[in-house]
């Protein structure tokens, strides 16, 4: 039984964050663990309250997790505060934690930024570097590169300058795109394209937490990268296409939809 470790916050709606990475784990057959950052009072229309968890008490999980059931993969998602980063990449290290996925959640779907600057530079100097890949999407992986993406060329120069303070692979979602759902990977100077026509459904909630954690349990049964990554893209797809239809805005997936 491979075991994966999911830090980030809870959405108590489940269509996102923890549940939604449990989720994904068990319909991977997989055994889920969580480290939970932040309580949020969301749903499928907005986030109405968060609350964060303590850098103390987040250590404490970590140290519950790690010191008895060791996972074979990490995902990491919201994580809100500078203090809590360096927490987290403490305890990451100091485990010598493996398969690391990180989602480098820093934009709301509205386009808000949820971590302060300080926050940010942590995050890209502390966590970031423990990373086996990060996951982020066009306006994260501009906020990380600091240039504007409009187009799959604009995606490959955002590659370059984010890889210049981060060695291991960086996967820019494309789901922004107008025209297509492109995503790229970039690693030691190679750019691969995962070609991926848009689905027709606006009921996309927590599409980057699954993918992310889908990975983790790819690198878990000893996929490499660029597999993993193809790997989780058809289990995506599948959740997608199910057409789930929740709530009154924007909807969850059916993280189900192969068991």
């Amino acid at each position: 039984m491979r075991k994966i470790l999911a830090i980030a916050g809870s959405d108590c709606s489940g269509g996102a964050g923890i549940q939604a990475d449990l989720k994904t784990i068990t319909s991977h057959k997989m055994y889920g663990m969580s480290v939970i950052t932040a309580l949020t009072a969301q749903n499928t229309t907005g986030v109405f309250g968060v609350m964060e968890s303590t850098p103390d008490f987040a250590a404490k999980q970590l140290d519950a997790v790690f010191s008895d059931i060791y996972p074979d993969a990490v995902k990491i998602g919201m994580v809100s505060s500078k203090t809590l980063i360096e927490v987290i990449a403490e305890k990451l290290a100091e485990y010598k934690a493996k398969n690391i996925v990180l989602d480098p959640v820093m934009i709301s779907t509205s386009g808000s930024k949820l971590l302060n600057d300080d926050a940010i530079e942590t995050l890209k100097y502390k966590l970031m570097p423990l990373a086996d890949i990060i996951t982020p999407n066009i306006p994260e992986a501009e906020c990380l590169s600091g240039i504007k993406i409009k187009n799959k060329q604009d995606m490959e120069e955002a590659a370059l300058k984010i890889s210049k303070n981060f060695p291991g692979h960086i996967l820019i979602k494309g789901g922004h795109l107008e025209d297509s759902s492109d995503d790229l990977l970039f690693h030691d100077g190679m750019f691969s394209w995962y070609n991926h026509e848009k689905i027709k459904n606006t009921n996309t909630h927590g599409t980057g937490c699954t993918l992310s954690s889908a990975i983790a349990c790819s690198l878990a049964d000893g996929f490499t990268v660029a597999e993993s990554i193809f790997n989780a893209k058809n289990y995506l797809t599948g959740a997608l296409n199910y057409n789930l239809n929740l709530g009154k805005g924007r909807g969850p997936l059916n993280h189900c939809w192969n068991i």
